[in-house]
């Protein structure tokens, strides 16, 4: 019995999370993706931690190591413009909301 190389099936899994992504978030009717953006938002949050940690925990004298660091590095990267973007979208949402000033007609 042949076993699978497991980076050949953690790729695997990375692509088809990427299709199932894709098809979940276009899916959503526009009511809903306010919500959805929150939800991005915190799990932007865990990858930022899961990003720290592969910074701070890997070994710096291997490769391995060092492409832990810079596969972390770009998580975070990648992940906090995430969320800024999520944080600038919610703002220009919720000033769409507010009552603008009504201007008084000089007659």
């Amino acid at each position: 019995m042949e076993v699978i190389d497991p980076n050949i099936f953690r790729l695997t899994i990375f692509i088809l999370s990427i299709f199932v992504g894709y098809y979940v978030v276009w899916s959503v009717t526009p009511a809903l993706h306010t919500p959805l953006m929150a939800v991005t938002n915190a799990i932007s949050s865990v990858i930022i931690v899961g990003g720290l940690f592969a910074l701070v925990s890997s070994g710096t004298n291997t490769f391995e190591g060092s492409l832990s660091k810079g596969f972390g590095f770009i998580a975070v990267l990648l992940a906090a413009v995430n969320i800024f973007g999520g944080f600038l979208v919610t703002q220009r949402m919720l000033t769409m909301y507010k009552k603008k000033p009504k201007i008084k007609d000089k007659d």
